[in-house]
């Protein structure tokens, strides 16, 4: 029953913010906007490039999106609505969106084209840029619940929510979360202005359409972990838990999208030289802050 609840709240999710995002693109609000796009690509021919490494170019897009529902599994919308509460919650969901950098590089390299190449090595230097920017605000976020549950980190947020009790892990796992996603600014692997797409470039059809709906899920599924780690998860007065959630959940994603929206893009370098540099440190900061909250203040 759980699995059945979660996966609604996700792709009902995703939905909204796929009408929300073409909302902000063409200025008309069309619910069935994503229908229409969807059953667009389907009905397109699915070209295949002249020689690709075929098991990489078919299993990319499907990887990314298996990868990016996994890490719904141990999310809780309520406090009773989770699909696996695991003892290491926290850590699984890192864990298993590692899996997008191998996804991302499949799509780049399957097709056997300059663009896409370049797209998915691109997202190898984003990951080391970004991944203790993901891992070290998770660690902070433990120390204050002494769990890594979700619904433990969720449950010490009663009275207080992370991103008031530590402002500095929220803005830096915010900023590590898009360029997960690789959003704008961080949409290097897809560059349309520089590689025609990049690791989209040589997609069609339906395998285009599977990694766009999986590039949207991943944002929900980023921005749902910010509400369990920030933003209190399910609190909230009046409200059910679940609807809490997912009024969270689905503000966080619009903002995502909507953040770097007017911003320029960031080049790999400068983005590597901020994170290693200024990004690293702060985050040691805020775990040293979180640890000393938490032996002094009862």
């Amino acid at each position: 029953m759980n699995v059945a609840i979660v996966m609604l709240a996700l792709f009902g999710s995703v939905w909204l913010l796929a009408v929300i995002e073409s909302w902000a693109t063409t200025g008309r609000l069309r619910p069935a906007a994503p229908l229409l796009s969807g059953l667009a690509h389907l009905g397109r021919e699915s070209v295949v490039p002249r020689t690709p490494d075929r098991l990489f170019f078919e299993a990319a897009p499907l990887l990314f999106l298996i990868v990016a529902v996994l890490g719904v599994a141990v999310l809780p919308l309520a406090p009773t609505v989770v699909i696996a509460d695991l003892t290491t919650g926290a850590l699984f969901i890192n864990a298993a969106l590692a899996y997008v950098l191998v996804a991302l590089i499949m799509a780049g390299w399957g097709p056997n084209g300059a663009y896409a190449m370049i797209g998915g090595w691109r997202f190898l230097g984003q990951l080391i840029a970004y991944a203790m920017l993901i891992v070290m605000p998770i660690t902070a976020v433990a120390i204050r619940a002494e769990s890594m549950v979700n619904t433990a980190i969720v449950g010490s947020q009663d009275g207080l929510w992370n991103i008031i009790y530590q402002p500095l892990g929220f803005v830096l796992f915010f900023i590590a979360a898009m360029a997960l996603a690789f959003r704008s600014p961080f949409d290097l692997p897809v560059a349309e202005g520089e590689l025609a797409g990049g690791v989209d470039a040589e997609y069609t059809g339906a395998r285009l359409a599977v990694l766009r709906l999986a590039r949207l899920t991943l944002v929900v599924t980023l921005a749902f972990s910010i509400t369990v780690f920030y933003l209190g998860g399910w609190h909230g007065p009046l409200l059910p838990a679940w609807a809490w959630s997912l009024i969270k959940t689905l503000a966080v994603a619009v903002s995502m999208l909507l953040a770097g929206r007017y911003l320029p893009r960031i080049r790999e370098a400068d983005l590597l030289k901020w994170c290693w540099t200024l990004g690293i440190p702060l985050a040691l900061l805020n775990i040293v802050v979180v640890g000393l909250l938490v032996l002094v203040v009862p």
